[in-house]
């Protein structure tokens, strides 16, 4: 395998001038720069990016950490943000904390390390004070990690008020509530405050189902909705996630129910699954998109040592209407 020395000599320089162009240290006219390209290509060169990026400190990747690759949410996010740190130049690295509970301290290990210039956190199972000591990149996402890190979010306040609205615009007066238990740190309990707090001030009938933020995949949807309707819980209205609206509305259509005559269904998230299920789901709309291309934004002028104005970012939810409510 040709090493740099092999290059140089093919291309008639020192060693050091072919340093200087591989790691854009220093000047090099084009003629020579010609030489050496033509030196690597005939000796079928690679530059050893992992000695450059441990000597710069610098790797150009970012990880990204979520809790479950499957939830629609976070496939949607980690799509996005993917394309918008390869328009930044950088690489993801992927990191699923979920089925590990030391794996979210072993990729913060990986910051230290060098190994990855920054962590968009989208998921956070530690305490607090693991982050604060941390002075390098850290973007969180929907959750509060100390005030340190900026934080993109949305106005879950807004979201949970939209959601209310309609439901009750719809005529709903027993509403079937989903929510989770999650870690406190997270901002997006506020959708369920909000809307239980409407619910509560016109004196609507609401039934809360608890979630345990841990078993969050289809397999647990699946049981939470069979247990509801074990129970014979009487609703007119469902509120929930993307996917636990999907599996709902299933078990109401297998119980011959007309949606949305008989039952009216707000999700939230709004991920592509609302609109390839039929009828569609009249859905609560996390902008997906934005928050991805606001999280590389902010991770960029973190690493840039650029000095942060806003370290919360909100975004606007919207609602966007199905055939789940008329």
């Amino acid at each position: 395998m040709a090493g740099i020395k092999d290059v140089a000599k093919l291309a008639g320089v020192g060693v050091g001038t072919v340093s200087r162009m591989i790691n854009e240290s220093g000047y090099v006219s084009i003629d020579t720069r010609a030489k050496i390209e033509s030196a690597m290509k005939e000796l079928n060169y690679t530059p050893n990016e992992l000695a450059r990026n441990l000597y710069y400190k610098k790797s150009g990747i970012i990880a990204v950490l979520v809790p479950n690759v499957l939830n629609p949410f976070f496939a949607q996010f980690i799509d996005c943000v993917e394309g918008e740190l390869r328009r930044a130049g950088f690489k993801i690295m992927l990191c699923s904390t979920m089925k590990d509970v030391k794996s979210e301290a072993e990729y913060l290990d990986l910051l230290n390390r060098h190994i990855v210039d920054g962590v968009i956190a989208g998921m956070s199972s530690l305490d607090e004070s693991e982050y604060s000591r941390i002075q390098k990149p850290v973007v969180a996402l929907d959750r509060y990690l100390g005030e340190h890190i900026p934080v993109v979010t949305v106005d879950h306040k807004e979201g949970g008020r939209l959601a209310a609205e309609v439901l009750l615009a719809n005529g709903c007066r027993k509403i079937l509530h989903f929510r989770s238990t999650a870690e406190k740190k997270s901002l997006y309990h506020d959708r369920h405050t909000e809307f239980q707090k409407i619910m509560d001030e016109r004196g609507v009938e609401t039934y809360c189902y608890n979630l345990d933020w841990r078993r969050l995949d289809i397999e647990y949807y699946h049981q939470v909705v069979e247990e509801i309707f074990e129970k014979g819980i009487e609703f007119d209205g469902v509120f929930g996630v993307d996917r636990l609206a999907i599996e709902c509305m299933n078990g109401l259509i297998r119980q011959h129910k007309n949606i949305p005559q008989d039952v009216k269904i707000v999700s939230y998230d709004g991920t592509y699954i609302t609109e390839i299920v039929e009828p569609k789901i009249s859905t609560i709309v996390q902008p997906i998109d934005k928050m991805a291309e606001a999280s590389v934004q902010c991770m960029c002028e973190l690493i840039s040592g650029a000095k942060i104005k806003n370290r919360q970012i909100i975004l606007k939810p919207t609602f966007r209407k199905g055939g789940t409510t008329v």
